[in-house]
């Protein structure tokens, strides 16, 4: 029984280890920016709000040359509204904020996990981005148009305007009478450009 326990710790060691090498070069997210929109069921200018949300932190693992995978994540407490000014700016951000659509404080981060890219031909973007999208507690798989361009381990995608479906993520406003007058279409639109790590320490490697 104590050689078994012993073989199974042995096997476990080696998984860690075999997990830990698998991803040899890192580039970290050095520059981003994230847009939104949300509209009212009426869908004009007067009746539509956009602005900004922040990016925590975001990195891309290779292995070797090739990009595996990438990993973000999105501070909902940075979410601010950038199309009105003074006191509707404030009351607006933070109903955003508030248990009535994104409960930052119960959520305070939500994550994205590219799982691959497809290459598109005869397109305006030259491929479509697939992965999970973690946000209010609720995971989905998601897709959408960008431009991304990999040249030995930097990267930048920049999206197309694309929607979400804000019930599928739970962010309904607690009135059902103010929540019917709300589009369940909000926009995201989001461009990211990284730099690659030294794998030792993880600090930005320096250009020579």
């Amino acid at each position: 029984m104590k050689r078994l326990l012993l073989f199974a710790m042995v096997c476990a060691s080696m998984s860690f280890v075999s997990a830990q090498k698998k991803f040899d070069k890192v580039s970290k997210v050095t520059s981003s920016e994230i847009r939104w929109w949300g509209y009212k069921v009426v869908k004009t200018e007067e009746t539509s709000h956009s602005g900004t949300v922040k990016l925590k932190s975001g990195k891309f693992n290779f292995d070797h040359t090739v990009l595996v995978d990438g990993e973000f994540i999105i501070d909902m407490r940075s979410m601010m509204a950038g199309d009105v000014s003074d006191e509707d700016q404030i009351k607006l951000t933070n109903d955003l904020k508030s248990s009535n659509f994104f409960e930052v404080k119960k959520f305070p981060i939500a994550k994205f996990h590219l799982t691959k890219i497809i290459p598109l031909a005869n397109s305006e973007y030259n491929s479509t981005v697939y992965g999970d999208l973690t946000l209010k507690g609720v995971r989905k798989t998601i897709s959408f148009p960008a431009n991304v361009y990999v040249t030995q381990f930097t990267t930048s995608i920049e999206s197309a305007k694309f929607s979400l479906n804000r019930r599928d993520f739970k962010v309904f406003y607690q009135s059902s009478l103010k929540d019917y007058f709300i589009k369940n279409e909000m926009d995201i639109q989001f461009k990211v450009t990284t730099e690659m790590l030294d794998n030792e320490n993880r600090a930005p490697k320096k250009k020579k």
